[in-house]
């Protein structure tokens, strides 16, 4: 047995807004969505560089699994997206992103800041201090 890839599927209140998002302020590109036109979208995946990232409709996520049916988007879930290019890339999302934490150093050799998406999950980007 042979655990291949990790691919997040976040709940949110609107999979057209969250592709906008993604899209807009960081430049995640739209791999595939259900349905695959219109306006009412269920589910989306996007990718920027390795990382995929899933969303999925609070509505449709919830039919799909319903033991979470008490559960909200954001749900204090965080994600970690390690990087290179950290400085311009913080520069660049300083005035357009919701950033919780600031850019800095930390005790385990990553430079780093977090942002909250618009469904409130924490994401932080990181590259490790001997890369820069």
């Amino acid at each position: 047995m042979k655990l291949e890839t990790l691919t997040p599927n976040l709940m949110v209140e609107d999979v057209r807004a969250t592709i906008n998002y993604y899209h807009g302020v960081f430049g995640f590109e739209t791999v595939s969505t259900v349905p695959e036109t219109g306006d009412e979208l269920d589910w989306a995946r996007m990718k920027k560089g390795n990382v995929d990232i899933m969303f999925q409709s609070e509505e449709s996520l919830k039919k799909d699994i319903p033991e979470i049916r008490h559960e909200s988007p954001g749900g204090g879930a965080t994600l970690f997206i390690k990087m290179t290019g950290i400085k311009k890339f913080y520069e660049r999302h300083y005035n357009d992103a919701d950033i919780v934490v600031q850019l800095h150093d930390t005790f385990y050799g990553m430079k780093e800041f977090t942002v909250r998406d618009i469904n409130g999950y924490y994401i932080t980007f990181a590259e490790p201090i001997d890369n820069q």
